[in-house]
């Protein structure tokens, strides 16, 4: 399993080195030096997992986790430092990281927690912040989505569209199941707005160069390839 990785570390020589070694278990990882660069990364790309470590310049570890439970990020969390008494351990997972390790630890075993972690997370129905459906990724508790991971700018009504889209990936959607769920009414109305809003999410999801994932049920409705 290839994971996208966020290590948030300021020590830069053991950042790049366990950056390094994470790198040959096949996962793609990302270094924030700082607490505040590691809010801004989260807030921007749909990481697997973090990596972070408790004490850190600007905002500290602790901090960077309470902000992520405040906001209902469940993004699986691994706090890793140098404190390693019991009562620290517990101040960590109580503060909702999902696992607490103490340096140095060898890339193998941080590896074996993040796998189990995310297997973990995956196998419960609902605990997951992000839903997919093939290069396509939606927050739906950020109101964020990214494609090919690169993030979409959407108003409200698009973002609701593309999350529905996304939620039900290779299932054709009727333009009233759409009005329904996205707009809300019960009725059919007499303006051919699900098309306009399809059309514009077709833009956004297409600008850089990708192709539409989109495809047109003549007469029916439209479906989210997966």
């Amino acid at each position: 399993m290839s994971l996208n990785l966020l290590l948030v570390e300021d020590d830069a020589v053991f950042a790049q080195g366990l950056a390094d070694e994470l790198r040959g278990f096949d996962h793609a990882v990302t270094v924030a030096a700082d607490g505040r660069e590691a809010l801004a990364a989260v807030d921007s790309v749909p990481f697997d997992a973090v990596v972070l470590d408790r004490m850190l310049p600007k905002v500290d570890g602790m901090s960077v986790l309470a902000r992520l439970r405040g906001s209902n990020m469940t993004l699986p969390v691994i706090m890793l430092t140098a404190l390693g008494r019991s009562v620290e351990k517990v101040e960590g997972l109580e503060a909702g990281a999902d696992d607490y390790v103490v340096k140095p630890i060898a890339a193998a075993e941080l590896n074996a927690r993040l796998l189990a972690m995310v297997r973990g997370r995956r196998w419960t129905a609902g605990s997951s912040d992000t839903i997919r459906a093939g290069d396509i990724v939606v927050s739906p508790t950020r109101f964020r989505a990214w494609r090919a991971g690169t993030a979409i700018d959407l108003g409200k009504l698009e973002f609701k569209l593309l999350a529905e889209f996304v939620a039900n990936a290779d299932t054709v959607m009727t333009r009233a199941m759409l009005i329904e769920r996205v707009w809300g009414y019960d009725f059919a109305p007499t303006t051919n707005i699900v098309d306009v809003y399809v059309r514009h999410l077709r833009v956004k999801l297409t600008a850089a160069g990708g192709e539409d994932p989109i495809l047109t049920v003549r007469g029916v409705g439209y479906m989210l390839r997966g």
